[in-house]
């Protein structure tokens, strides 16, 4: 059930109309990493949630609930910073206050490019935020990544409030409004909260590595092939201790022997010592593969399903 409260949950202010800035700000309110999106991937995600881990349906639905508030705070931003296009739209013999700005040819002019090159607020939407990223291209549903494992979501998410909190960040160097700077601090903000709080309850799932059930195959998790030209480099990504599975990288320098060596991969291998045990890790997916059905088939209602408990 959600309720509507007035207040918004950041007092978002405006110094003065900036129509191109507004464009800009589209991006966050249709755009591909905007709270929208945002929203509908946490709120979508919530439902798989549900039954087997009922505290990250919690999580996920405040957080779903606070982004549609962020996208609220947008859209108002929006509108304030489209101050009397509105009108000019409807009273076109009238000046009103954003007329104001156009003293000038060039002015004037910049105002028909936007109007061409940017017609969601001056020719579509009468003056109002339209459900588009700044290029005009419409929201779609596509944004949205919801694959049903909440390991998998929940990197999703993180990865989703690091692109928003990037998108803030440059944002912010567009404007030198004083009230917009701090409207978009704040949103900036949330999504470094948003970000610990999916990290946090990552870390409560165990085990949440790989994602999924089935493991890898010792085989080939702990090659590195170096496809690149040029002088060879090294890091924790190819030499040393692999950060999950603590196998030893092995750096393959000339993929295309290797290959055509192995056949495809397929054989030469057999004599090398794995790291990992091909029969524990296959046991291991059997194990955690019960254990998964088990904790879903435990967490399923007998008999007839309700929602909700009143």
């Amino acid at each position: 059930m959600f309720y509507h409260v007035k207040e918004l949950q950041f007092n978002a202010r405006v110094s003065k109309p900036d129509p191109a800035f507004a464009t800009l700000l589209l991006e966050q309110f249709g755009g591909a990493n905007g709270e929208l999106k945002a929203a509908l991937q946490y709120f979508t995600q919530a439902f798989a949630a549900k039954q087997v881990h009922p505290d990250k349906y919690d999580l996920l639905m405040d957080i779903a609930t606070e982004e549609f508030s962020h996208l609220e705070i947008v859209g108002a931003t929006i509108q304030m910073l489209l101050k009397g296009i509105h009108g000019d739209l409807k009273n076109a013999a009238e000046e009103s206050e954003i007329m104001a700005l156009l003293k000038g040819k060039a002015s004037k002019e910049d105002f028909i490019h936007n109007a061409m090159v940017n017609p969601q607020f001056f020719n579509l939407s009468g003056g109002g935020p339209a459900l588009s990223d700044s290029n005009g291209n419409p929201w779609t549903s596509a944004y949205v990544t919801a694959n049903g494992d909440l390991t998998v979501d929940l990197r999703s998410n993180i990865a989703a409030e690091s692109r928003a909190k990037i998108v803030y960040e440059y944002l912010m160097q567009h404007t030198d409004d004083p009230h917009v700077k701090d409207t978009l601090r704040f949103l900036m903000t949330r999504e470094v909260a948003h970000f610990q709080m999916f990290q946090a309850a990552l870390e409560t799932i165990e085990p949440n590595f790989p994602p999924g059930v089935l493991q890898s195959d010792p085989k080939y998790s702990n090659k590195y092939f170096n496809l690149s030209n040029g002088e060879d480099v090294k890091g924790p990504w190819n030499e040393g201790k692999s950060p999950e599975l603590g196998e030893t990288w092995e750096y393959i320098s000339d993929p295309i022997e290797h290959v055509r060596k192995t056949k495809g991969m397929t054989e030469g291998d057999e004599d090398k010592k794995l790291s990992r045990d091909p029969q524990e890790v296959e046991k291991k997916n059997k194990e955690l593969s019960k254990k998964k059905f088990e904790e879903i088939k435990k967490a399923m209602p007998k008999g007839e399903a309700q929602w909700s408990k009143y």
